[in-house]
């Protein structure tokens, strides 16, 4: 499996992850900002929620980390949780601006 394959299984997983108060996943709505692939297998991803604030910011990383540690091939996984830049709606992909009455 090529880092690119992986990156696509981290990638379908995340989109299980969904914020409970907004019925997108957290991929579409943009919270995801970085994936990488290190060597051995080893996940990185940097994210954000919709506000510092958020009630959901102990579980949404959370759940993040368990649904990617969950591919058989994933060796391990660690979440970073920034707020630079801050989230706005743009970061929202066209998928969940339909589903949210934002087009």
């Amino acid at each position: 499996m090529t880092d690119e394959q992986l990156k696509e299984e981290v990638i379908m997983a995340i989109k299980g992850v969904y914020d409970p108060e907004i019925p997108v996943d957290v991929y579409e709505l943009g919270l995801i900002y970085d994936i990488k692939i290190f060597p051995v297998n080893n996940v990185y991803i940097l994210m954000t929620l919709t506000s510092p604030s958020c009630p959901s910011a102990g579980t949404i990383p959370t759940e993040i980390e368990e649904k990617v540690r969950a591919i058989e091939r994933v060796n391990d996984v660690s979440v970073e949780l920034t707020f630079d830049p801050p989230y706005t709606t743009e970061m929202m992909s066209e998928v969940a601006k339909l589903e949210l009455g934002f087009m």
